[in-house]
């Protein structure tokens, strides 16, 4: 019984922490930012900027009238594939843990935005001079290291076998 938990209790011990810091962050910055203030941190590199993205990565999908629906959907269905497929790995595999605790960290913060007020806050402007990533959040983030992960899992599975058949 408890190994079969094991990996859930990962999930919280890594997701939980996650989740309250993206929360009050947002919450932090949506208490004491008026939108679309800033204030630089690293000069030309760094800035605190409250935004609000409406859609996925990018703006993605920002002006469909389906947009909430569809992206409080594709974040359930993504937390319960997460759920399942943990079951299915095995505890050894602790890379793929950690990256879809992160992953579902992620979701999970920016799911609870879409829900309750239709958009994700983002905060987090990394540019260099006057070229600007989107800004982002403590999910995104945690979503950008999951899958990081899971790539670095990916590519060093791939090295053992390929050393296997030598």
């Amino acid at each position: 019984m408890i190994k079969t938990l094991r990996p859930y209790l990962l999930l919280l011990i890594v997701a939980l922490p996650l989740l309250v810091l993206d929360q009050w962050t947002k919450l932090l910055v949506d208490s004491r930012f008026r939108l679309h203030e800033s204030v630089p941190l690293i000069d030309n590199f760094l800035t605190l900027t409250y935004v609000r993205n409406k859609g996925a990565a990018f703006g993605i999908l920002s002006d469909s009238a389906i947009r909430i629906p569809f992206f409080i959907t594709v974040s359930c269905i993504a937390l319960i594939g997460i759920l399942w497929y943990l079951r299915k790995v095995e505890f050894s595999q602790k890379l793929q843990h950690w990256a879809m605790a992160l992953i579902f960290a992620g979701a999970l913060g920016n799911l609870i935005d879409r829900i309750r007020i239709g958009e994700v806050i983002d905060f987090i402007d990394a540019h260099w001079y006057q070229y600007h990533w989107p800004a982002f959040n403590v999910a995104d983030s945690a979503i950008t290291i999951g899958v990081g992960l899971l790539l670095i899992n990916l590519w060093r599975d791939e090295s053992r076998r390929r050393k296997d058949k030598k």
